[in-house]
This record gives C-alpha cells, structure tokens and sequence, in this order.
C-alpha cells in the first residue's frame, strides 16, 4: 500500500491548493517513517510471509502504527503544519497523517495494536485485505489513478496557477514514480 498513500496525497492536494505537495506526500507516510527509527532499535519490525513479496509480511509496528500511536503522531502532525499554514491546513495535515493507518487497517492482516506496545494484550487488528492479492493491487492502482486524475484536472482547471508546466512535469514524474513503485512491489 506505499505507493497508495501518496494517491490519497495527490487527491487532497487537488482540494486544499494552498499546501505544499511535500507536506502532504510525508504526511501520508509519517508513520512510515517514524518506523524507521524503531526498526533501527530493533522494537518495531516486518517479516516475511512465506517466500515475501507482495502483501506477504506482517508488520509488527506496535508503536508507530497502533491506533493511539497512529492518532499521537497524526495530532503532532496536525500542531506543527498549524505553525507554518494555519488551522484549516494543520486539521487537513493531521487527518492525511491518520489516513495511513485506517488504509493499513484495510489491508493488513491482524497485527494492528489499538495501544502503543500492544500493552494490555488487546486483539490486534486488520481486515487482511492483502489475502486477497489481486483485489489489494487493484485498490492500490485505483488510489493511485484517483491521486493522478485529481492532482492534473487540479492543475489544468487552476487560472491562478503560475507554474502549470513545472506542476505537469512534477506530477507526470509523480505518477510514473508511483506506478513504477507499485510496480516493483508487485514483482517482488
């Protein structure tokens, strides 16, 4: 589901003009991202299902992504883009952030915590879409279709917009990156 989130980053973008693409691209990933640390500490981790690949692992990050983690650094988040683009943009930066884990809560198999650590031994979650291979990739390339749609009507439909042809080139990229990712991941 990486490059899915950063669908669900294009398609905001294309309603709220006035945050950069930046922001919304490493919100949708903060989780991930925060993870990194706590892998390189050897508290979080992912292993692979049987021979790996695609949608085979489960992730064990019982801290980033539980949910009160998830909301912690969504919250977080949402403070500090206050800072810099108001309190419309840090609701928005903050409710982008939180969207990594309710997808994730689609397509993860049960590894989930409601509380960071796990504590408390609460059942984990998951719906496990990733099961389901083929409808996971489909669901992942509508994200993606849905991101790219919305981000270039954005830019060919805005009069105000002073650097049209760097937004195409940068989306164009964007979306080929984008496949490409998932692409990669498919063949894994």
């Amino acid at each position: 589901m990486f490059a899915g989130h950063f669908g669900v980053a294009a398609v905001v973008k294309s309603k709220t003009p006035e945050l950069p693409i930046w922001s919304l691209l490493v919100s949708t990933q903060l989780l991930d991202i925060a993870f990194i640390p706590f892998n390189l500490a050897g508290k979080e981790s992912i292993e692979p299902i049987g021979d790996g690949g695609y949608a085979q692992m489960m992730i064990y990050a019982f801290y980033t992504h539980s949910f009160i983690g998830a909301m912690l650094l969504s919250i977080l988040a949402g403070f500090l883009a206050v800072e810099f683009w108001g309190k419309k943009s840090g609701v928005i930066i903050g409710t982008v952030a939180f969207s990594h884990w309710v997808l994730d809560l689609i397509v993860h198999r049960p590894d989930l915590p409601i509380l960071p650590g796990n504590a408390g031994g609460l059942p984990l979650l998951g719906l496990g879409l990733w099961d389901s291979v083929f409808i996971s990739i489909l669901i992942e390339l509508l994200l993606i279709t849905a991101g790219s749609f919305y981000y270039f009507r954005h830019v060919l439909q805005s009069p105000e917009l002073r650097h049209r042809g760097k937004a195409i080139i940068a989306g164009s990229l964007m979306t080929f990156f984008l496949f490409l990712s998932l692409g990669i991941d498919v063949l894994s």
